[in-house]
């Protein structure tokens, strides 16, 4: 495993004087500091400016990333870098949010006759492709006996995953927050399983181009520290990080509430032993030729923060 330093860069290209950050609807912390204006004031004195780049969800995002149009991507799902990985894409890991397992489930809609993960047999099931839903699915069909190839996969976004489910044109549907507690609240679905019973830890990574974590540790220093501190403010403060939210996501303040109480937003270092699922997540993936290639999960780059 090769480890990156945060030394200071002394470039100064055009190239070196912005980070393209790219996230998700779902990407809080970094939605926040989007609609805060932090991150823009932090960065300042380094020269540097901030564009924004949304994404429907974190495959593509790390597509992006991987080709270099994008310099950051945030807390995409555990099971996206195996993606990226099996693709050659040259990323590093630059910081993680901790254990959220309760954040990610297996809906049915409160009629439906599938009682037990093993009635998910013959049946259709949306999920997003690659996304850490994926990985929850595969693991709840091992625990049942099943495979990937006694269901119906219906690849889908969330929007798409959403309206497919409330439209009962899908048996079932494997959705993460705030798109999984919005539905649950609002169509009275049914939790058939989460990741809380052992299934899948569900964490959430942010990571950088190489070619970035080499340049511009400065600048990750910066960002890695502001994504702490929002962390800490939505756990300390639940009413007013909702309600901020809210405004952003379009969804009510009692539901983003209640959605962020099942995600941790401990954002920490990435070390080798704390991405010791992502070797399962990689198994799972190649078992179900959903990967072309086995993969050591180990020889990975991780960016390593500078020392305060």
């Amino acid at each position: 495993m090769a480890l990156l330093t945060a030394a200071p860069s002394f470039a100064q290209d055009k190239a070196s004087d912005q980070i393209r950050i790219g996230l998700q609807k779902s990407s809080t912390l970094i939605a926040v500091l989007r609609a805060n204006g932090e991150l823009e004031k932090a960065l300042a004195p380094l020269g540097v400016k901030v564009t924004w780049h949304e994404f429907s969800s974190g495959l593509p995002l790390l597509e992006s990333l991987g080709v270099g149009n994008l310099d950051f991507g945030a807390d995409v799902a555990d099971t996206v870098p195996i993606f990226a990985q099996a693709a050659g894409s040259k990323l590093a890991y630059v910081a993680e949010e901790s254990a959220s397992p309760a954040a990610q489930a297996i809906v049915v809609s409160s009629e439906s006759s599938i009682k037990t993960l093993a009635d998910l047999k013959g049946k259709k099931i949306a999920v997003t492709k690659g996304a850490g839903s994926h990985y929850l699915l595969l693991a709840a069909l091992s625990k049942a006996g099943l495979n990937f190839k006694d269901i119906s996969p219906a690849y889908l976004a969330p929007a798409d995953g959403r309206a497919a489910f409330v439209s009962n044109n899908v048996d079932a549907w494997v959705a993460w927050d705030p798109f999984l507690t919005s539905t649950q609240r609002q169509s009275g679905a049914r939790t058939l399983a989460d990741g809380s019973v052992g299934l899948a830890s569900y964490k959430r990574y942010y990571l950088a181009s190489e070619t970035f974590a080499d340049r511009r540790g400065d600048v990750l220093n910066i960002v890695v520290e502001k994504l702490r501190e929002i962390g800490k403010w939505v756990k300390a403060h639940p009413k007013d990080a909702a309600t901020l939210l809210a405004g952003l996501w379009g969804i009510d303040a009692a539901t983003v509430e209640e959605a962020n109480s099942h995600r941790s937003y401990g954002v920490g270092t990435v070390t080798s032993a704390g991405l010791s699922e992502q070797q399962k997540i990689a198994d799972a993936f190649f078992g179900e030729n959903l990967i072309p290639k086995k993969l050591d999960t180990t020889a990975v780059r991780i960016w390593t923060p500078k020392a305060p």
